[in-house]
């Protein structure tokens, strides 16, 4: 067992991008229609799409993508949109200015005690700026209850044992109650979004770019057990969510959206 971080695929992650892309796209389309933000961030930026796409919206805007996969950023840059391109941890993470802006676009899912880490984002937040998260449910999916089922039932059990997979997230109220204290209008959602997917065990294939990151590194030293244990979640994937007769395999994703916005000082100044 290896213990270098999960490695993030830039081609694999895009395999599915407009599927992915679509419940970033549907977070954006609820952000305050007042909001005229200075100061941005995009945690967990990856490819660095949603950056681009928020300097193009405010280009008056200062606009940073922070990420912690060198080849995601790398793939970033090359979209030569005047964003600021940063390596770093979402856990350590905390602004120089105050933010008028958080994105946070399926990104949370992967740290550990969201009852502090969502006030921590929300104080750095200017008075009236707003966090914008999506999270998916996908603790909760069939398909990662698949993989948890698969990957303790088999010679690479011992080798995934304590291997960090995504936990569950807080109930939508803990959530409200941990910004409750800064924020105001608070707007917690869930949608469950059904993909259309095309090719070969496509549901296993779109675990590959996210859900899979931690156990296909961990059995990286033995190829020969990571194939099979790939070919083993393959086959209970497919009989959970068997290819149409059009060729293509529907996969039910719920996710969890929440905008929130930092409460005003009673001047109404930016507090920077």
């Amino acid at each position: 067992m290896t213990d270098a971080p999960p490695a993030w695929d830039p081609r694999q992650y895009r395999r599915f991008e407009a599927e992915r892309d679509r419940a970033a796209l549907d977070l954006l389309l609820r952000l305050p229609d007042d909001l005229q933000p200075r100061e941005i961030w995009d945690l967990g930026c990856g490819t660095g799409q949603h950056a681009a796409l928020l300097k193009r919206r405010h280009p008056q805007a200062r606009v940073h993508g922070l990420d912690s996969s060198a080849a995601m950023l790398e793939q970033a840059r090359a979209l030569a949109a005047d964003v600021v391109w940063l390596e770093g941890d979402i856990a350590g993470w905390r602004p120089e200015r105050r933010a008028d802006l958080i994105l946070a676009n399926a990104s949370l899912q992967w740290l550990p005690e969201h009852e502090t880490l969502l006030p921590r984002l929300a104080e750095v937040l200017a008075p009236g700026g707003a966090l914008a998260v999506q999270m998916p449910l996908a603790h909760e999916s069939r398909h990662h209850g698949i993989m948890r089922e698969t990957a303790a039932r088999g010679p690479w059990t011992e080798r995934l044992r304590g291997v960090d997979v995504i936990a569950p997230l807080l109930a939508p109220e803990a959530y409200y109650d941990c910004l409750a204290a800064l924020c105001e209008d608070i707007d917690i959602w869930s949608t469950t979004y059904l993909h259309v997917l095309e090719g070969e065990s496509a549901v296993l294939e779109w675990m590959k770019g996210t859900a899979l990151r931690p156990h296909l590194t961990a059995l990286a030293a033995d190829p020969a057990m990571r194939t099979a244990y790939l070919s083993a979640l393959a086959d209970a994937l497919s009989t959970a969510f068997p290819r149409r007769p059009d060729g293509r395999t529907l996969l039910p994703f719920p996710r969890l959206f929440l905008v929130a916005r930092r409460r005003r000082s009673p001047g109404g100044g930016a507090g920077r």
